[in-house]
C-alpha cells in the first residue's frame, strides 16, 4: 500500500508518504486561510522530492480541523429545519432549546414538531403523522430552507420514522440535504438531535471543502481516492464525510493519537499532541483514542456521539510569551509563526523564540533572540512543562506512572522526566505524527441498540454484524475486519430480555 496522509493544523499542514508500512517523506507548509492552498503546497513540496514520480497512489487520507472550527468561530454555516418526530411528548423541551443563543440565531431556520416516534423498547409511541411532515416539508420550501434535520425518540432502536420521514420530505424539496440522527447519534434525544442539527448546519460548507480537497490533489496530477479522517483515529470515503462531517471534528488529535500509537509501536499509553496552537492530551487503548463516554459540548452544544476522550490547552510552539511574570499561553500567533515570531523578525515573542535561543532548535536567526538568557529561558520551559503535567494529570485513569509519547510540532516543550510519567517518548518523525496517522487510518464501524427477546449470544452476534456492514458501507474490506470493543449491558427495567449492547469493528480500506 502507497499513500499520503494530510493534516491540516492551525499552524501548519503536514503531508507524509508511506509505503509498505514505512514513512518515505514528510514534509510541512504552513496552512492558508482557505486551508486548500495549505494542501496544494504540501502537496507540491512533496512531489519536489521527487517520491511522487511514476509511483502510483491508492489513496489520499486528508485529517481537516475545518468543520469544528466553522462551530466555534460560528462562520460558514447553513440555516436548517428541525424536523422532531414525538409530539405529544417533547413539546416542553424544542430543538436548539438548549444551544446558546447567538449560535442558535445563525442556524434554527424553523421548528417543525410532530406525533412520532417509538419506546425504549422499540414499540412506536405515535403513528408517524404523514400528512404533518408533507406539510411541515411545503413550509421549509416556502422559507427557502435546503438542509433539514429529523430526530425521533429512540429512534436508534427503531429509525424506520425518521427514514419514513425522510422519502416524504425529499418528494416535497427533492435538492433537500438531509441528516437524520439515527446516523449519528445514541440513545438520548436531544444530544443526538444536536448532533444532527450541527450536521446539517455544515451541509454546504462540507460539499464546497471537500470538492475544494478534491480540485487540490487532481491539480497536483495526483489519481487517487480521497478519505477524510473520522473522530475515532478511522476515515471514511469522501462522498461518506461529505454526508456526515461532524464525524471530523476531532480528527486532528486522534490522527495524532493513532500516528504515535504506529511511530512508537505502543498500543496502550498517554498521549501528549503539542501543535502550533494548542497541546491535546489523550489516552490510548488497544492503539486507539480512549472514546468519550459522556456528553461531549461542541462550540457551548451538547452531543453525544462518537467522540475521543480528549483535554485541549493553550499551550504550542507558537504560544506568547510574557516574562514578567513568566506566563505561556493560551494565544498563539498560529500559522503566523514565521511572521510574528522575533526570530523570524516579527515582534511576538513565542515559545519557539525561546527554543531558538536555547539551541533546542535550529530554526530562524539565532541572533535575533541573543537577549534572551538561559535562566529566563529555563523558567519559560518549566511553566509549560508545569500546564503539560496539570492535563496529563486530569486525563490519567491509573494511579500508577505510565508511559507518554510525546508528538507534535511543538513537542521540544515536554521534557524528558515529568512526574507520574514512567517514560518519556519521542519518536521519529513526530512532528508530522499526525499526518502518520491519517495515512495508516482504517475504516470503521459503530452499533449501539437496544435487542429484545433474544440471548445476550444472538444479541452480540445482531450488533456485530450491523457494525460490520456499517464499515464496509464506509469502505472496509469485509475480510480484514476486527472487533476492537464490544460491551453489552442487560436492561432489567425493560420488558422482554432486553439487552444494550455496543460493538466498533476496524478493518483496512478496500482496495479501489
Amino acid at each position: 500500500m502507497r499513500r499520503i496522509g494530510i493534516d491540516v493544523g492551525g499552524t501548519n499542514t503536514d503531508a507524509v508518504l508511506i509505503e509498505e508500512g514505512k514513512v518515505v517523506r514528510a514534509v510541512k507548509a504552513p496552512t492558508s486561510e482557505d486551508v486548500t492552498t495549505g494542501i496544494l503546497d504540501s502537496l507540491k513540496s512533496l512531489g519536489s522530492t521527487g517520491v511522487l514520480a511514476g509511483r502510483r497512489i491508492d489513496g489520499v487520507m486528508i485529517g481537516t480541523t475545518h468543520f469544528i472550527n466553522a462551530v466555534v468561530q460560528r462562520r460558514h454555516l447553513s440555516k436548517v429545519a428541525a424536523l422532531r418526530l414525538g409530539m405529544p411528548a417533547s413539546a416542553s423541551l424544542p430543538p436548539f432549546c438548549d444551544w446558546p443563543e447567538d449560535l442558535a440565531e445563525l442556524v434554527r431556520g424553523g421548528v417543525w414538531m410532530v406525533e412520532g416516534g417509538h419506546e425504549y423498547d422499540g414499540r412506536p409511541f405515535m403513528p408517524l403523522d404523514e400528512a404533518a411532515v408533507t406539510k411541515a416539508a411545503g413550509e421549509m420550501t416556502a422559507k427557502g430552507l435546503k438542509s433539514v434535520a429529523i430526530s425521533s425518540i429512540f429512534s436508534p432502536l427503531d429509525p424506520s420514522h425518521e427514514k419514513r420521514a425522510a422519502e416524504l420530505v425529499a418528494a416535497v424539496v427533492p435538492d433537500a440535504v438531509i441528516t437524520c440522527s439515527s446516523d449519528l447519534g445514541r440513545i438520548g434525544l436531544l444530544e443526538r438531535e444536536n448532533a444532527g442539527l450541527l450536521n446539517a448546519a455544515l451541509a454546504d460548507l462540507s460539499r464546497d471543502t471537500i470538492a475544494a480537497f478534491e480540485k487540490a490533489i487532481g491539480d497536483s496530477g495526483i489519481e487517487a481516492p480521497l478519505f477524510i479522517t473520522q473522530n475515532d483515529g478511522t476515515v471514511a470515503e469522501a462522498h461518506q464525510a461529505r454526508r456526515l462531517p461532524v464525524y471530523s471534528f476531532a480528527s486532528g488529535a486522534t490522527n495524532s493519537m493513532r500516528g504515535a500509537a504506529y511511530l512508537s509501536g505502543l498500543s496502550d499509553a498517554m498521549v501528549v499532541d503539542v501543535g502550533g496552537t494548542t497541546t491535546d492530551v489523550g489516552q490510548l487503548k488497544h492503539g486507539f483514542p480512549r472514546e468519550a463516554n459522556s456528553v461531549v459540548k461542541v462550540g457551548g452544544v451538547r452531543t453525544l456521539f462518537r467522540m475521543p476522550d480528549l483535554l485541549s490547552i493553550g499551550l504550542g510552539g507558537g504560544s506568547h510569551v510574557s516574562l514578567d511574570p513568566v506566563k505561556v499561553g493560551p494565544v498563539s500567533v498560529g500559522y503566523r509563526l514565521l511572521k510574528d515570531g522575533i526570530a523570524f523578525g516579527g515582534r511576538q515573542l513565542t515559545t519557539t523564540d525561546i527554543a531558538v535561543a536555547s539551541d533546542v532548535l535550529k530554526l530562524g536567526d539565532k541572533g535575533k533572540v541573543a537577549h534572551l538568557d538561559a535562566t529566563t529561558c529555563q523558567k519559560v520551559f518549566a511553566e509549560a512543562a508545569r500546564l503539560a503535567e496539570e492535563a496529563i494529570d486530569r486525563m490519567k485513569t491509573e494511579a500508577g506512572d505510565v508511559p507518554l509519547i510525546a508528538v507534535g510540532g511543538g513537542a521540544f516543550l515536554i521534557p524528558d522526566k515529568l512526574p507520574g510519567v514512567s517514560k518519556v517518548i519521542h519518536v521519529e518523525h513526530g512532528d508530522c505524527a499526525n499526518a502518520v496517522g491519517a495515512a495508516i487510518a482504517q475504516v470503521s464501524g459503530e452499533c449501539d441498540q437496544i435487542f429484545k427477546d433474544m440471548t445476550r449470544t444472538d444479541a452480540i452476534a445482531a450488533a456485530q454484524s450491523i457494525a460490520n456492514d456499517r464499515a464496509v458501507a464506509a469502505g472496509a474490506d469485509a475480510k480484514t475486519l476486527s472487533t476492537i470493543e464490544s460491551e453489552d449491558m442487560p436492561l432489567a427495567y425493560l420488558p422482554g430480555n432486553s439487552v444494550r449492547v455496543r460493538v466498533r469493528v476496524v478493518g483496512d480500506v478496500a482496495a479501489s
